[in-house]
């Protein structure tokens, strides 16, 4: 498993490990049962603090897609949750291959297609 941070990127380094995991699970690079890098380890190969891996551990055991494992590691959960999570994300892949399928024969370039989208998301996100 490769994980690259952007130290630069004003995201927390530990939510940029948990969102390179979760994406991981969810594209099924990492499946059901395979053991995490060993905290010590993954914070060596990273060079960050022990405590930032433990944090980004935790947040993915709360979120179900992890199971740490006293003196044993951290595993990727074999929950109805993680299964739930891929499902939707498959799921929403299919919707959105198809939306730039159909953007594009409506001749919108890239550029307009991914404005519109972010446009919508904004809106959405200011209704709620």
């Amino acid at each position: 498993m490769v994980i690259r941070l952007n130290p630069s990127s004003g995201i927390p380094i530990y939510l940029q490990i948990v969102e390179q995991i979760r994406h991981s699970i969810e594209i099924g690079a990492l499946v059901e049962g395979d053991q995490l890098p060993a905290i010590r380890t993954l914070a060596e190969e990273l060079v960050v603090s022990p405590n930032t891996v433990v944090k980004a551990y935790d947040d993915l055991e709360q979120e179900g897609l992890i199971r740490l494992r006293h003196g044993a590691g951290a595993y990727v959960e074999k929950g109805n949750l993680a299964k739930s999570r891929l499902r939707r994300f498959r799921e929403a892949s299919v919707v959105v291959k198809e939306t730039v399928r159909k953007l594009r024969s409506m001749g919108l370039s890239d550029d307009q297609s991914r404005r519109l989208f972010e446009a919508e998301w904004i809106e959405e996100a200011a209704a709620r």
